[in-house]
């Protein structure tokens, strides 16, 4: 990966819409120059898709939490990240070393509906233990720094 990889990836993690001729402008580049080199940084797996980032307080689920799992002993965790997938308030999983199993961001209307699903996780998906702590706001920080390390 040289120099101009790394600004394509720069540009599109600004902007994933970008069109191949925008990019080019952008790196001095030919659109069927770049729409080669992204379509190799693809294969290779550094670019593993495309999202649209949705803001989840407009689509009414303006409390976020993060919930710090820990599952009961008889829990497999396979099965506990299977049937996450059920759960549409959790919208990110992460398995952790430590004192607990699992981190889940967890977004919800209001406090009522993040007590119902404490409640089901613990009664349906073998939690034992939670610790959860209300997001006040994430910290903007550029994805695309980590290309300049």
């Amino acid at each position: 990966m040289d120099r101009i990889d790394r600004e394509l990836l720069a540009l599109l993690l600004t902007d994933a819409r970008a069109t191949y001729q925008d990019l080019g402008r952008r790196v001095r580049l030919s659109a069927n120059t770049v729409a080669d080199r992204v379509r190799r940084l693809r294969k290779s797996g550094v670019i593993r898709g495309y999202r649209a980032e949705l803001d989840l307080a407009v689509l009414g689920h303006g409390m976020e939490m993060l919930s710090d799992v820990r599952l009961r002993e008889a829990t497999d965790r396979a099965v506990f990240e299977q049937q996450l997938a059920d759960v549409p308030q959790v919208v990110g999983a992460m398995r952790l070393t430590g004192e607990y199993d699992y981190q889940l961001r967890v977004v919800c209307a209001d406090a009522r509906e993040f007590e119902t699903v404490i409640d089901g996780l613990k009664r349906e998906l073998g939690v034992r233990e939670l610790r959860s702590r209300l997001l006040l706001h994430e910290v903007p920080l550029r994805p695309e720094r980590i290309l300049d390390a």
